[in-house]
């Protein structure tokens, strides 16, 4: 068992290319990208991990359900179906259905999630 708490030291994350390599469209930025599996894998129906990512702008459809909460740094995140925008910062949590498409726009220098997804 680990505590996910805001600011606090995250592991060592492989790094995984930019959004556009996980099928992402950049709109700004570099978007560089890194992750860690804590459960689960890839391909697996229900994975956990942390996600890290640069500052940047980048269109997606969620590929799954997920469950996140901010550990280091800000993102708005705009629903592409509903046109609402959420600033989320560290201690935030969001939830979002599988097919959704959302447009992140990475505030900070770093973004780090922690994160429970269900394919």
């Amino acid at each position: 068992m680990y505590s996910i708490k805001p600011g606090e030291m995250v592991p060592e994350m492989e790094e995984l290319g930019t959004v556009a390599d996980l099928g992402a469209t950049i709109l700004d930025g570099e978007a560089k990208v890194s992750g860690l599996l804590t459960h689960g894998s890839p391909d697996a129906p229900v994975s956990a991990g942390w996600f890290g990512c640069t500052q940047g702008r980048f269109d997606m459809v969620y590929p799954f359900t997920e469950q996140a909460t901010v550990v280091i740094g800000e993102v708005t995140l705009r629903n592409g179906l509903t046109g609402e925008a959420v600033r989320y910062r560290a201690g935030d949590s969001w939830f979002v259905q599988k097919g959704t498409p959302v447009t992140w726009e990475i505030h900070t220098e770093r973004f780090v999630k922690h994160y429970f997804a269900v394919a």
